[in-house]
């Protein structure tokens, strides 16, 4: 994405503008000179806030406190943000039932945070090609302790290592 160069005072080269004043005050369209005339005056600077806008639209103030005022926005929109994360979990054919209930109880803490977990029952040699209804059992074990509510996105699918369900909080 290619960042756009805000243009100042007199690299502003479109005329008529619409200007709008440091405190909101709108001055209306009129021509560059004008605007950079009375900026000077005010010891301000004129910024071209929408380039695209027939006719363009500046503002008559000052330039750090603008810059300032962009990046805390960027900031605050930056923090608000959340990226959907896939956590994995792993777990035998012969896993207990107390480890089991430890390993939905993080899965949960995952759902919470807003991510997507793979649940994965890691298969070895001769155990790929079990029944399938017994894997799927087996999976259905640890999706039974789950202590939030949920959806399955996908599976159970066999996976190279094994078999795999994608959960999504609901």
């Amino acid at each position: 994405m290619a960042t756009q160069r805000i243009r100042i005072n007199n690299q502003i080269t479109a005329t008529p503008v619409r200007a709008i004043g440091d405190d909101g005050k709108n001055y209306g369209v009129i021509e560059i000179a004008e605007v950079l005339r009375i900026a000077n005056e005010e010891g301000l600077d004129v910024i071209e806030i929408s380039p695209t806008a027939k006719p363009p639209v500046v503002k008559i103030m000052d330039y750090g406190k603008w810059s300032y005022q962009e990046e805390k926005k960027k900031r605050e929109a930056n923090k608000k943000a959340h990226t959907t994360e896939v956590r994995e979990v792993r777990i035998g054919l012969n896993t207990s039932e107390h480890d089991l209930e430890m390993k939905a109880k993080k899965v949960g803490e995952f759902l919470d945070g807003g991510d997507k977990v793979k649940i994965e029952l890691l298969l070895r040699g001769r155990a790929k090609y079990l029944d399938k209804n017994f894997k799927n059992e087996r999976i259905e074990r640890i999706l039974h302790f789950i202590p939030r509510d949920y959806k399955v996105a996908e599976g159970p699918k066999q996976g190279p290592r094994g078999l795999y369900v994608l959960i999504e909080k609901k």
